[in-house]
């Protein structure tokens, strides 16, 4: 049996340069993304990928630089060998909105103490980001239009009640479910004794 012929055609959503939000703004980005065959800048806020990090980490941290590293979905890191520690920023690809690998990642960094700037990259769109500043992602690169559209406008929607803690100190719906609550007067029924 073959695929029936589509009606219309899927629209594919208008795609920009990359623009990077953080801080509830967009703002400029001062890292620039080295690939594994270029040779380094002399001075700015490099980013490498995690292979090129393991194969240099030496000499990338004796350049005195701004470095982070670029982790793909398929990659572990391993903050005992890989000693990300001393990056600034991890940047964590999101290949298809679809694909939540790097959610993980990013709660398991923050979990580890990792204290620096995590970033998505990819297809990361603005349903997405109340759950990945949850998950420890604080900037974010991003190239569909409307969600680029909707953070000029205004800010990104916030998650009022949540039942699983985050990276963010906030009140848990299943806490305030266990709060007092405050007593009421006794209302006494029936006839009264004379």
């Amino acid at each position: 049996m073959s695929e029936p012929t589509p009606l219309l055609a899927p629209i594919t959503p208008p795609i920009i340069a990359p623009r990077l939000w953080t801080g509830g703004r967009l703002v400029s980005d001062p890292w620039s993304y080295i690939s594994d065959d270029e040779p380094l800048p002399i001075d700015g806020s490099l980013i490498v990928s995690l292979l090129r990090w393991r194969s240099n980490k030496v000499a990338l941290i004796s350049t005195k630089q701004s470095l982070g590293v670029r982790v793909l979905p398929t990659e572990t890191i391993e903050m005992g060998s890989d000693t990300i520690h001393q990056c600034e920023l991890v940047a964590l690809v999101f290949p298809k909105f679809t694909d939540g690998r790097a959610y993980s990642a990013a709660r398991r960094l923050r979990e580890a103490g990792f204290k620096g700037e995590i970033r998505a990259i990819g297809d990361v769109l603005l349903d997405q980001l109340p759950l990945m500043l949850r998950a420890g992602f604080t900037s974010f690169e991003i190239t569909n239009f409307a969600t680029v559209e909707f953070l000029e406008a205004r800010n990104v929607p916030a998650i009022s009640r949540v039942y699983q803690a985050g990276s963010e100190a906030s009140a848990h719906t299943w806490e305030s479910r266990r709060m007092e609550i405050p007593s009421k007067p006794a209302v006494v029924t029936g006839k009264r004794a004379s």
